[in-house]
């Protein structure tokens, strides 16, 4: 009798609840592009009309051009990143090009931050930040909404917590 599976029944595995960032994020770094690279060609357009023939001031398109690609990479690497809550670990997977995925126990965790700058308090947005043993293994989750980075602290924290005091 077929099971219908190439595998054994019992080693099937469960695949994590992927969470993606708010769209708040992207919205943040796309505004943040717009604004620095427009001031950019402003000057650049100045610049080219006073110092150089007013023929060269055209090339103030370039950070326009640079922006609209930009406009799109932001969007892919926003796409990319995701985070899943496990029975023993924290998942934290990005990148376009580059896939990297991060796996962090929760009884190798020392420290839970949750910080948000000027910027992101200002889009309603906080930047959940984990630290381990090994610096090489931190791990942090921009942009999320501050109530949803404030659980996730909460959560990992007593997580963490349970798993390391049978250590």
């Amino acid at each position: 009798m077929e099971t219908g599976s190439a595998r054994g029944a019992g080693s099937e595995a469960v695949q994590p609840v992927w969470t993606g960032l708010p769209p708040g994020l992207l919205r943040m770094r796309r505004l943040l592009l717009v604004v620095w690279l427009g001031l950019a060609a402003v000057a650049l357009g100045v610049c080219l009309w006073l110092f150089a023939a007013p023929a060269w001031a055209a090339f103030a398109l370039l950070p326009v051009g640079i922006a609209g690609w930009g406009w799109v990479l932001l969007g892919r690497n926003w796409r990319s990143w995701r985070y899943a809550e496990r029975a023993d670990d924290l998942l934290i997977s990005r990148g376009v090009l580059w896939r990297e995925e991060t796996v962090v126990p929760y009884g190798r965790m020392q420290l839970v931050e949750v910080t948000s700058g000027p910027v992101e308090r200002y889009f309603g947005l906080a930047s959940v930040q984990l630290h381990t043993a090994a610096a090489a293994t931190d791990a942090t989750i921009p942009g999320l909404d501050p109530a949803e980075a404030e659980r996730l602290r909460d959560r990992l924290t007593e997580l963490g917590e349970a798993r390391s005091a049978g250590l």
